[in-house]
């Protein structure tokens, strides 16, 4: 169940943005850093850390591509203040991955990892989520390099910045550890319905101290 408004609880065919949300016609490409060149034979997908096995799994390009395909259709919430809505993402759902490398008893929240050494940190739930999907299309058709292929996270109900481009892996964690933007003064839980943008928000529990 999610917020008053949110887009579970949306009546079909209308758009409630979060709070100081605006609707987006098109998609803006937004990122840190350069985009990284895609190299096939050198891809892999990893998942480490607490999981249930205490093994590394892995797949290559080729094999994470004949994992079953799924399509979410959901809004991408940036930070920045824009919102496009009523996507279709395709992909491989989140929880198929901790379904085939599941984590251990203790695992309460996970590190997404991509390129360049890029993190995003979230609750193990989050991630969990039925509608969390590693996406390699949208709308049909392949991610461009620009917006994240050959494989970014969504997680609609946080902000986009919890779901990185290029993600090359997922860490098993048994105590939660900030990412990338999270060290730099992004709000660790990054919930729009609550409009959770930046650190000096947090309230206590909401993440490790900085």
């Amino acid at each position: 169940m999610g917020h008053p408004g949110s887009e579970e609880n949306r009546a079909s065919g209308e758009s409630e943005l979060p709070p100081g949300q605006r609707l987006q016609r098109g998609w803006p490409v937004t990122h840190y850093g350069p985009v990284p060149k895609f190299k096939p034979d050198r891809w892999e997908f990893q998942v480490f850390g607490a999981t249930a096995d205490g093994e590394k799994h892995s797949w290559t390009h080729e094999q994470f591509s004949a994992l079953p395909f799924s399509t979410v259709v959901a809004d991408l919430h940036c930070v920045t203040k824009f919102s496009m809505v009523g996507a279709e993402w395709g992909g491989v759902p989140a929880r198929t991955i901790l379904e085939l490398a599941p984590p251990a008893a203790g695992v309460s929240h996970v590190m997404v990892w991509a390129e360049y050494g890029f993190s995003a940190n979230m609750r193990l739930s989050d991630f969990a989520s039925d509608r969390s999907i590693l996406a390699t299309h949208k709308d049909g058709e392949l991610l461009t390099a620009e917006h994240g292929f050959p494989l970014r996270l969504i997680v609609p109900h946080l902000y986009a910045w919890k779901g990185p481009k290029w993600v090359r892996g997922v860490e098993y964690m048994t105590a939660d550890r900030r990412g990338f933007w999270e060290e730099r003064g992004y709000h660790n839980i990054g919930d729009p319905w609550r409009e959770q943008r930046y650190s000096y928000q947090e309230e206590p529990g909401d993440g490790p101290e900085l």
